[in-house]
């Protein structure tokens, strides 16, 4: 079976921190659903009847905009994915979002905000695989 990735590593974290970036990030996200939401790791967060990845990505999405908005960020854009038009042939991403954020401090204080963590479980459950890029603007 292929690795997948749903959070980052600690080194994946601490190369993020030193690449210095300053002013505004945009995080890219590639998402692949799951057919049906795994809340195994969170039972408490699982409703009573299942739902789909992307349902849970919902419930994730409604739990995390208060806390990312708090922190200066905001969701760019939404949109459904496909199949890549250059890229592997083999790769599919059901979803594509754009989140900014203010700087990499803004980002590092809204992801450790314990109150976001307590709905992170909808994000997990929902993701069969994802990747997130950090981009910024070239001037």
């Amino acid at each position: 079976m292929d690795k997948i990735y749903l959070m980052p590593t600690q080194e994946a974290g601490r190369k993020f921190v030193m690449r210095q970036l300053h002013g505004n990030i945009v995080m890219l996200n590639l998402l692949r659903f799951r057919k049906t939401a795994d809340y195994s790791d969170n039972p408490e967060l699982m409703p009573k009847e299942p739902i789909s990845g992307k349902q849970a990505y919902q419930l994730y999405i409604e739990h995390t905009l208060p806390f990312l908005n708090q922190s200066g960020g905001e969701i760019l854009f939404m949109g459904e994915g496909g199949d890549f038009l250059i890229g592997p042939e083999n790769e599919h991403w059901d979803a594509v979002l754009l989140v900014k954020q203010n700087s990499v401090n803004s980002f590092l204080a809204f992801e450790s905000n314990k109150e976001y963590m307590k709905g992170i479980g909808h994000r997990t459950a929902a993701l069969a695989d994802s990747r997130l890029l950090p981009i910024v603007e070239t001037k």
